[in-house]
């Protein structure tokens, strides 16, 4: 098994497919995988040269094979994969020379959004994977590769699919920009977090960079790592001379930063878009006498969401404890009556206040709360990037919250008492978390240090038997009430001690517990809290509405010099003389349309919107809260601060607003004019509409007409459309190496029957340089750009 030699010796995977194929024929808008069919010789003699080269592991021509994209009966989905698995082990029959060739199924992205950014289900994209699992693996596949992901989501949707319908390794490796993000905003740690959580064998990155840019990247991905590294890169950036496409990155400069790379601790690499047989040959001879360095483990302790990490272990981090409906009256009344939108400002008010981690837990009796908890944490995740507590003990509502979940959890709560550990942790170990460790057991709580330390160490002791590391479990203290149990604070501080010093495990405790019966809570909590740090509190579940214990937490990381030069004490408290209290909702005024529509908050945006359209013109609204508001996300979205999921929700609380608004004006004659006429489509053989789809979500908010004509779209299609309906500025989109050359013979079709109509492009696989060399007047390096330059072609920019 490939299992065994992962990490002990230097693994090289082959090199592009796409790239090969259109040399040999390929025609723009064909699938390369049908070719499995009708070209059978051709990919059996590409995957023969890779083999030469020294590939010892071999991907399958099925990286765009799922239910998806085909459906007709001339090219079945299983015959498409059962040949590509056949041709790779023909060839290693016919050329591998004895050695010992690993066939991957090679699983591509949908090319679909996951909701609520867009409209693919969670599970509809889990059985699209799971079906091309299966088939790989009955077809004989010796791995599975799943490469070129940029959306956690769908990542985790097809690792699940691999790992709990096959018995086969699982390598995953994502598309990371130059701010070392993917599309949708997961960081490297996040990436990795969520990856080895869920078991990953290998994982690393792949594509939309040359070998010499993947560097940065690659160095935080071994900060982080503790399984084996897979690096592709690409041979640059396609480019143009004389009508063909060529990469500008050859073997002898590829395998010199290879080298690096495998100094650097990569121990599975070779190529994608753009290498040959010429560069993996090179990439072997070059780094074949190079020592592998052995895989280290990390031991951080990490929690995650789509676009965040929080690292507990330095200084003392925020779990935020406003939804959970222990004695909160109007909490419960908001559960009861499906209020989500009290939960979700709730959870951003925290967010603002300064919360690290949000605690989520929705039981009630008389509420369906596995359901409920999963919509919950699903509609939490539209409008916050924090990470969540998921915090139950129905182990029913525990896993359908991990199931969807997006990024690494923590979890709340696993006891010493054996029920609970064999109910938790094979859930823990399936979709990877960090689960809270109650020092109690069969016994009850113990009244000492010691008791709760050992049985910290019970439940850390069972947690290995499943694979659960030390790093994955945080231990609650147990704060319990002093007005009953007189040394209680001292015992939970000393227990806090010891867990720290001696047992080496991160800790956390519900801070507030220690005060109940007393009068003037706050003071005693805040107090304690300050203690609780000192003694070695990683997280602490408080409410950070409270100005009282953000000062604790604020003053603390100050003075013991976790805040450089104090500088987020003094900006939290320069600017603020008094000492008013933070509201419930995080805020002393009713929320503004345009901070509901910032927040992505849908409800919020109209009810506020059906108010002030009583009283207040509606074009006024919408230049003075609408546009706003999405020029805010907009320019933080350009700046890295603000990503993807942030964008949409933003936008789809702003297509609420515009919604009330057309209705009204309709009604009362006033019309809302439309600033220009936009078609957008992707171009022909690609079925990829995520960038295209977002441009237009985005279009159509700043109030420009938007003709959307799908996906592989032909260009006859672009240029009569264009021509019927007197279109002066076209959107193409491109996510395809194999597909750029139906975006260069649009743009000449457009160019010869339509002079007059501008191009704007866009697509991973594009740069500056490519968009002029096919003679594109734009090139978008995201959406928000493209919304630009269509202000400036229709003159509406401010």
């Amino acid at each position: 098994m490939i299992r065994e030699r992962l990490g002990k010796e230097l693994l090289y995977f082959d090199g592009g497919m796409g790239t090969l194929l259109q040399a040999k024929g390929l025609q723009p808008g064909e699938l390369p995988e049908t070719w499995n069919v009708t070209h059978a010789d051709e990919i059996k003699n590409i995957h023969k040269q890779y083999i030469s080269a020294g590939s010892d592991i071999v991907l399958a021509n099925t990286f765009g094979a799922n239910a998806l994209k085909f459906h007709c009966d001339d090219f079945p989905l299983e015959e498409i994969i059962r040949l590509a698995i056949r041709h790779v082990k023909d060839a290693a029959e016919e050329a591998s020379g004895g050695r010992r060739i690993y066939t991957a199924l090679d699983v591509g992205p949908t090319g679909k959004l996951l909701k609520p950014m867009g409209d693919l289900d969670f599970e509809t994209a889990y059985e699209t994977f799971k079906e091309v699992m299966i088939l790989g693996e009955k077809a004989g596949a010796d791995l599975i590769h799943i490469e070129t992901m940029s959306d956690t989501y769908e990542l985790k949707a097809a690792v699940l699919a691999a790992k709990e319908n096959t018995s086969l390794p699982v390598f995953a490796t994502t598309i990371f920009d130059e701010r070392g993000k993917l599309l949708t905003g997961a960081d490297v740690p996040s990436v990795v977090a969520m990856l080895e959580g869920l078991r990953i064998d290998a994982l690393g990155i792949n594509c939309g960079m040359g070998p010499e840019q993947m560097l940065p990247i690659l160095e935080q991905i071994m900060k982080y790592s503790s399984v084996p590294v897979i690096v592709k890169p690409n041979a640059g950036l396609p480019k143009q001379k004389d009508g063909e496409t060529y990469y500008d990155v050859s073997p002898e400069e590829f395998a010199s930063v290879m080298r690096h790379v495998v100094d650097l601790g990569a121990v599975v690499i070779g190529g994608c878009c753009g290498t040959t047989p010429a560069h993996i040959a090179e990439m072997v001879k070059q780094c074949k006498d190079i020592p592998v360095k052995p895989i280290e483990k990390k031991s951080y302790t990490v929690v995650s969401s789509y676009g965040q990490s929080v690292f507990l272990g330095t200084g003392s981090k925020i779990i935020g404890e406003r939804i959970n409906p222990t004695g909160k009256k109007r909490f419960k009344q908001a559960l009861k009556e499906h209020d989500l939108d009290y939960i979700l400002k709730e959870g951003i008010a925290q967010q603002d206040n300064g919360a690290h981690i949000l605690d989520v837990n929705v039981g009630l009796p008389d509420i369906d709360e596995p359901t409920l908890m999963k919509e919950v944490v699903q509609e939490l995740q539209s409008v916050t990037n924090l990470p969540l507590q998921i915090d139950t003990v129905d182990t029913v509502a525990m896993e359908n919250a991990l199931r969807i979940y997006n990024g690494k959890a923590m979890v709340n709560s696993v006891s010493g008492k054996q029920e609970s550990m064999d109910a938790v942790f094979p859930l823990i170990r399936k979709y990877g978390g960090v689960v809270i460790g109650l020092a109690l057991d069969e016994d009850g709580i113990p009244a000492t240090a010691e008791g709760r330390v050992q049985i910290a160490k019970k439940i850390i002791a069972e947690a290995a038997k499943y694979g659960i590391e030390k790093k994955d479990i945080v231990i609650d203290a147990l704060a319990m009430t002093i007005s009953s149990e007189p040394e209680g604070a001292k015992v939970t501080l000393e227990t806090l001690r010891r867990l720290r010093d001696e047992v080496g495990v991160c800790t956390v405790l519900g801070v507030s517990n220690i005060s109940f019966g007393l009068p003037s809570r706050p003071i005693v909590n805040s107090i304690f809290y300050t203690m609780a740090m000192q003694n070695g509190l990683s997280v602490g579940i408080i409410n950070p509405n409270s100005e009282d214990m953000m000062k604790a937490w604020y003053a603390y990381h100050a003075l013991m010099n976790l805040d450089s030069n104090c500088e987020n004490y003094i900006n939290k408290y320069a600017q603020q003389p008094g000492t008013a209290p933070v509201s419930a909702t995080g805020s002393a005024h009713k929320m503004t349309l345009k901070s509901a529509i910032e927040r992505g908050l849908r409800e919020e945006t109209n009810s506020i919107t059906s108010e002030m359209i009583q009283e207040k013109d509606g074009l006024e609204i919408i230049n003075e809260e609408l546009i706003p508001a999405l020029n805010t996300v907009g320019e933080g979205f350009e700046k890295g601060t603000v990503f993807l999921p942030q964008l949409l929700m933003s936008a789809e609380a702003a297509k609420t607003a515009f919604a009330v608004l057309k209705e009204k004006m309709d009604s009362s004659g006033e019309v809302q004019e439309k600033k220009g006429k936009i078609i957008l489509a992707t171009v022909k053989g690609d079925i990829h509409d995520i960038g295209k789809n977002i441009v237009k979500v985005l279009l159509e908010n700043y109030s420009f007409d938007v003709i959307d004509l799908g996906k592989d779209v032909p260009p006859e299609t672009i240029v009569d459309t264009v021509l019927e309906q007197d279109i002066h500025l076209v959107g193409l989109s491109a996510l395809m190496t194999t597909t750029v050359v139906s975006m260069e013979e649009t743009i000449r079709q457009l160019r010869e029957k339509a002079p007059h109509c501008l191009v704007m492009v866009g697509g991973a696989v594009l740069n500056q340089d490519y968009a002029d060399m096919i003679g594109a007047d734009f090139y978008g390096k995201d959406a928000m750009q493209s919304v630009h330059y269509a202000q400036r072609v229709f003159g509406t920019e401010e």
